[in-house]
């Protein structure tokens, strides 16, 4: 073992011999604490994934989706924001579809055994377009411009604990992010931390040229293999292939981006030919796709999500009782069949799924619509004065759509009246987190610690139930920093068990994720947040 590695290392093929960690999660500790990708599968069989390319070059491929404003990178919400900017500004790792977090920007990193010192190493020959040198400056700019509350980035709430003081404001330290030299940085945790090399990939975490201050549009220098040309919100994105570009591609000459909101529109751009392929896939159109035999259907095993919340600062979810009853009075698999045809899998009520390596098995919480009614009772709601509340959810997603349709109904045996407000994307985006009651989608993270720290610490920006628990975030942020996956483990079973008896979600189930493309895109594979490479992918004549 290189004196540089992180002595865990060392124990990880015992365990996973003895079947006490999974491959998946051999795999991905060991590259997170700095081995490479070829020497763990070394140990476990396999090799990193590269799809099969076709030996043509050129072409313009056309991709459906939803195609919202992409300004400002750092704030972005949706995962179509990023699939058009991450053509051209790119990410410090990448996590391949096999789960293994790999050096993209970065050239790879070491930690410290406490994990509180992690020092990256940037890749040396990357240039930005404009031809200027890729450096640690530029990494330090983008991290401290994302950790910026004024910012208003979602990776605040992934980096809020190690990174940031009490108030969430400053750095906790003024050599928290450290410049060594032009190609490397460090980064001084207050608290240990496991999955930083995993935060770097979080969408809205783009590296930018820090000359445009966070802005993003048509002629935006960046260090990936393509160029914005191009860009009107809702209608058309136009990126034109880097001849200059530092890795392996582009094959394509073009990558063109078709607004499409609405699923059926979607299936119907893909059997006419006008398109390639569509990056997210309803679980509603997969049959009417089926159908289309030139197109091929790729899912992904994720952790994709819905979830009803209300604001937990104001009546009536203010009061953990009403919180409690709403997934009591949720029946699960009624749900997973009337809104996904029964391709889901149930959901606990607390955003941890089973594929996540920490997640701990409790027992179920079950539909019981009496005990919702007692609690309610408690409450002060009952016959004479029902619960009664307007819930927001976004018209374009059929599956969730008809999950709120399914949940009204079931709630209404408890005393629940929920009136829908299916609203179009547009106003959704205005809406997501401000709305008092929405269903809400969230898309798959790496780590049940990821998500819960992005979703439910106190006061990050994608905190939309606005949910404050100390002893929550205070056992969230141990768990952070606790690489031995049982010991975290036992910290989830506790935060776990928060979520379901004081938490602020209804969640009734879990979604692998769907994409079709044209049998003529290659290079192509899925991956659970419906992100497009386009370095990898070529197209057939």
């Amino acid at each position: 073992m290189s004196k540089n590695q992180h002595p865990y290392i060392s124990k990880l093929p015992g365990l996973y011999k003895e079947g006490r960690i999974t491959r998946r999660e051999f795999l991905r500790t060991a590259t997170l604490l700095g081995l490479s990708a070829t020497a763990a599968y070394a140990v476990v069989g396999g090799s990193p994934f590269r799809a099969a390319r076709a030996s043509s070059t050129g072409g313009n491929l056309i991709i459906g989706q939803g195609l919202p404003e992409v300004t400002n990178p750092h704030t972005y919400i949706w995962h179509y924001q990023a699939n058009v900017c991450m053509q051209v500004c790119q990410h410090l790792s990448r996590i391949g579809d096999d789960g293994v977090t790999q050096p993209l920007l970065l050239e790879g990193w070491n930690v410290t055994e406490d994990l509180k010192t992690w020092t990256l190493h940037v890749r040396k020959g990357v240039k930005w377009h404009n031809g200027r040198d890729f450096t640690s400056d530029d990494v330090i700019w983008n991290l401290t411009h994302s950790l910026d509350p004024d910012t208003g980035s979602s990776t605040l709430g992934l980096m809020k604990g190690y990174l940031m003081d009490d108030a969430a404001e400053n750095l906790w330290d003024a050599s928290a992010i450290e410049r060594i030299d032009a190609h490397t940085l460090k980064l001084n945790c207050r608290i240990p931390q496991l999955a930083i090399p995993e935060h770097f990939n979080h969408y809205p975490l783009i590296m930018l040229d820090p000359e445009e201050k966070g802005v993003f549009g048509p002629g935006s220098n960046g260090t990936g293999p393509f160029e914005l040309v191009e860009f009107e919100a809702q209608r058309r994105a136009l990126l034109k292939a880097r001849p200059d570009y530092w890795g392996d591609g582009p094959y394509l000459d073009s990558i063109e981006f078709i607004g499409i909101e609405d699923p059926n529109a979607g299936v119907a751009a893909l059997a006419s030919k006008q398109i390639h392929g569509l990056t997210a896939v309803d679980m509603q159109q997969i049959e009417a796709l089926k159908q289309l035999g030139h197109v091929g259907i790729h899912e992904a095993a994720s952790n994709s999500t819905g979830v009803i919340r209300g604001k937990c600062n104001k009546p009536p979810f203010d009061d953990p009782r009403v919180r409690k009853a709403l997934r009591f009075a949720t029946n699960v698999d009624g749900v997973i069949t009337g809104a996904v045809r029964g391709l889901g899998t149930v959901a606990e009520h607390h955003h941890v799924s089973p594929i996540h390596p920490e997640y701990a098995l409790l027992p179920p919480m079950g539909h019981n619509p009496e005990e919702a009614k007692r609690l309610l009772a408690d409450a002060g709601y009952g016959p004479d004065n029902p619960l009664e509340f307007e819930l927001t959810c976004r018209a374009d997603k059929a599956w969730m759509v008809n999950a709120v349709t399914v949940m009204k109904e079931q709630w209404e045996e408890s005393g629940i009246n929920a009136e829908l407000n299916i609203v179009p994307p547009a106003l959704w985006g205005e809406l997501w987190n401000v709305a008092p009651v929405t269903y809400t989608s969230w898309g798959s993270r790496p780590l049940g610690v990821m998500i819960l720290g992005l979703a439910y610490r106190t006061g990050v920006p994608w905190n939309e139930s606005e949910y404050s628990n100390l002893e929550f975030d205070r056992i969230l942020t141990q768990a952070d920093g606790t690489f031995d996956v049982e010991k975290r483990r036992a910290l989830m079973v506790e935060l776990e068990t928060i979520m379901q008896e004081d938490g602020p979600i209804t969640q009734p189930l879990w979604m692998n994720v769907f994409s079709s493309m044209d049998k003529r895109v290659k290079g192509y594979k899925a991956n659970a947040q419906l992100l497009l490479f386009g370095e990898d992918v070529s197209l057939d004549a």
